[in-house]
């Protein structure tokens, strides 16, 4: 048995956690704790365990980072979990929210014959819906440079290239104004007053709130 066919969905979810927050740094607890909504107690708890099981390194009053062994079964999740949610959004028509709990649930039970099934029936996706890069099987990830468009030039083609994934309601509305991943926009000119800014999605002048903009990355139409 592999060693991720040992391991709790809990030790998975610490693991998926740290991988998206560790980026080139170090993990805090209390990052991680607020991030898992669990006690800072129980975080520490839980990394001295992941590092006896060689999973992740820590350091007191530095923080926790994984190893290549737990990076790679981060990823796997992660992958389990991207690819989920494409099915459910493009293929079941759920909506963000409840496409997100479906695919935390099911990222820990599905198999690999199931995962390989899933993928090519999907056409092997390199994003999900939000954009985020979907990892492939040996773990590369294909990432697109991007930046928000509220900092994006004005007046160039832009796509979309992915969008924040941290809250529902905002999903809905990005895409109400059509400003999501693929869409092609523009930054119109000298627009960028009282907190908003416009821009044209498509064939649609839309006005949007710069705090809302800021968690839509684009980058120039190729």
């Amino acid at each position: 048995m592999s060693i991720r066919g040992m391991l709790s969905q809990s030790v998975e979810d610490y693991l998926k956690a740290i991988y998206k927050l560790q980026e080139e740094d170090w993990v805090s607890t209390s990052e991680l704790a607020n991030r898992l909504d669990v006690s800072a107690a129980s975080v520490t708890n839980m990394v001295k365990r992941l590092a006896t099981l060689g999973l992740v390194s820590y350091a007191s009053y530095k923080g926790v980072r994984l190893t290549s062994t737990g990076e790679k079964i981060a990823l796997e999740i992660v992958r389990h979990h991207r690819l989920l949610e494409t099915y459910l959004r493009e293929i079941m028509g759920y909506d963000w929210d409840e496409m997100h709990e479906e695919a935390e649930h099911l990222e820990h039970h599905i198999s690999k014959e199931f995962e390989a099934k899933l993928d090519k029936m999907l056409g092997y996706p390199t994003h999900d819906p939000h954009g985020d890069p979907i990892p492939s099987r040996d773990g590369t990830i294909i990432s697109i440079e991007s930046e928000p468009i509220s900092k994006c030039p004005q007046g160039i083609a832009l796509t979309v290239r992915r969008v924040s994934d941290s809250n529902t309601e905002m999903l809905r509305e990005l895409e109400a104004f059509g400003l999501l991943p693929g869409a092609n926009v523009k930054v119109m000119p000298d627009t960028k007053k009282n907190g908003t800014m416009m821009v044209l999605a498509g064939q649609s002048l839309i006005e949007i709130n710069l705090e809302l903009a800021s968690h839509v990355f684009a980058s120039p139409t190729e």
